[in-house]
């Protein structure tokens, strides 16, 4: 089983900077991409960012040159570093992967709980 732990969240004003991280622990063999999501009140998960174990990124166009998307393969660690946030950025964050816990397990997305963001105008 593989456990999900995300940190950072907070209430900031627009225009600063948050960072969020996101540990996967237990028994995990390996883990291919992960990435953050996020969910505004009344709107549908979307993607924020992710990578892949290679360190390629890709971003939502409202996220492009504000936000970073970082990891730590050795950690099973993810970051997300958001700078000149907007009002618009407020959500719950969510990381994600997508790992197997031994060599026979097939490769199945594991979730966080969510860590909430807000932004103050």
């Amino acid at each position: 089983q593989v456990h999900m732990v995300e940190s950072g969240g907070g209430l900031v004003q627009a225009g600063g900077s948050l960072r969020l991280s996101c540990a996967a622990s237990g028994t995990i063999f390996s883990i291919n991409a992960m990435g953050w999501y996020r969910q505004a009140p009344g709107k549908q998960r979307e993607l924020v960012a992710s990578i892949t174990s290679g360190g390629s990124t890709n971003y939502a166009d409202s996220v492009k040159g504000r936000f970073t998307i970082s990891r730590d393969n050795a950690e099973n660690t993810v970051y997300l570093q958001m700078n000149s946030l907007k009002p618009e950025d407020t959500a719950v964050y969510y990381c994600n992967a997508n790992g197997r816990g031994t060599v026979w397990s097939p490769f199945i997305d594991y979730w966080g709980k969510g860590t909430l963001v807000t932004v103050s105008s």
